[in-house]
């Protein structure tokens, strides 16, 4: 039913559900409080108070997350449209199976209605 799933997919829904948890936002949060106390404390001066180096790390970091996290979105998507389209087509048979059982009735009622 569904295409066998990539490697660099599969790859995409394991970074993206680290991403998306509590303890990727706790490992950031500790990363950059480590990052900017050790450079205002100077033990290790790397980046200065603007923290630039620091600015250019979390956006290089924000631009290869979005695609990463975006091909996670699209294979979900594929994956829902198929889904959709199965339940389409089980809801179109029960709605010829309905149709039928109607006309059957019919047929007893009026088979019903001239023996009476």
């Amino acid at each position: 039913m569904i295409d066998k799933i990539s490697t660099s997919e599969k790859l995409a829904d394991k970074l993206t559900t680290f991403l998306g948890s509590w303890n990727f936002i706790i490992f950031q949060l500790l990363i950059i409080l480590m990052w900017i106390t050790l450079n205002v404390t100077k033990v290790i001066q790397v980046d200065e108070f603007p923290f630039v180096f620091l600015n250019l790390a979390l956006s290089f970091q924000a631009a290869f997350t979005a695609p990463v996290i975006l091909m996670s979105q699209n294979k979900q998507a594929r994956r829902d449209r198929l889904v959709q389209q199965t339940d389409f087509q089980t809801d179109r048979k029960a709605e010829n199976e309905i149709s039928f059982i109607i006309e059957e009735l019919k047929e007893l009622k009026s088979l019903l209605k001239n023996r009476l």
